[in-house]
């Protein structure tokens, strides 16, 4: 049987499909869709047969979530395997899934921060200042630089990563993809990590303790001087003595306690939690509506 190559023309419809990764994105699989829709040119051009195109359409629908930008060198290396299996190549269903699971977690964790927070705010910002000087050059400015540099960007890496990946293919037996794996996905585990204390947020209200401070712990709210002067005064005493100057009564409550033991201990487990969960199985959409009936109950009863 002849070899089957991926094309450029291939690679590049596969680039520009998967401009529209997040099109169809969803709650329990999240940008299965966009990425199982960039694929298809590379499936039709690997897979003549019907029954291998849908069986390859299939293990592209599983989950899948990084950022946007940084998907480019994942869809590339996972474009070398496919076509080394297409091929006759020993590359499995778990495989090209554990590849792009064990990328997905750390190349979100670079893109955000590069593309997100650095890019774009940059070029913002330059073409906001020429907008606001009554020149049409500043958005114009904006729209052509950000979109060169974010589609230049996708077809470069993804073509390193359809070259690294050939590699990678070529080297099954000798654990070199295994390594990649294991490195990419402690990687990613250790930013989910650092991550867990900024996007995860609980807050138990239950009253421990009230303890009534002692004069000068707080502000005096009666005895401030009128008007501007007493604004400043209160501003000076609640710097120089902290957060418990507002009241009399420094209240303490069971987050207080859990912060002062370890902060960020309850979104640790609730993260666990969830991971647990989703190993057993239990779909992210019914993890999602326990957690929303949790938050709304703990709500009402005063636990949350």
């Amino acid at each position: 049987m002849a070899e089957v190559k991926l094309s450029v023309a291939d690679r590049r419809s596969v680039w520009w499909r998967h401009q529209f990764l997040q099109g169809s994105w969803n709650y329990e699989r999240m940008q299965n869709g966009g990425w199982c829709y960039a694929m298809i040119p590379a499936i039709k051009a690997l897979y003549k047969d019907k029954e291998e195109q849908a069986a390859a359409l299939k293990r592209h629908l599983e989950f899948y979530n990084t950022q946007p930008y940084v998907s480019a060198p994942i869809i590339g290396v996972t474009l070398a395997l496919e076509e080394e299996r297409a091929n006759g190549a020993a590359v499995e269903d778990q495989t090209i899934q554990g590849v792009k699971v064990g990328m997905m977690g750390p190349l979100a964790g670079v893109g955000d921060p590069v593309f997100w927070f650095t890019v774009r705010p940059i070029l913002g910002a330059l073409g906001a200042s020429m907008a606001m000087g009554g020149s049409i050059v500043g958005p114009l400015l904006f729209f052509i630089a950000w979109n060169l540099i974010r589609m230049a960007f996708l077809w470069y890496t993804q073509e390193f990563g359809y070259k690294v990946g050939t590699t990678i293919a070529q080297d099954l037996s000798g654990g070199l993809l295994g390594k990649v794996t294991e490195g990419a996905s402690i990687l990613g585990m250790f930013i989910i990590g650092a991550l867990v204390q900024r996007w995860v947020s609980i807050s138990f209200t239950p009253v421990v303790s009230r303890i009534e401070q002692a004069a000068g712990a707080y502000i005096d709210w009666a005895n401030l001087p009128a008007g501007a002067e007493g604004i400043k005064e209160a501003l000076s005493q609640y710097n120089s003595i902290g957060a418990t100057a507002l009241d009399p009564i420094k209240v303490t409550t069971l987050q207080d306690n859990l912060n002062a033991l370890i902060p960020g201990l309850a979104a640790v487990l609730l993260t666990l939690l969830c991971c647990r969960l989703l190993k057993k199985g239990v779909s992210p959409i019914t993890i999602i509506l326990a957690l929303f009936a949790v938050g709304i109950v703990g709500r009402l009863i005063g636990f949350m």
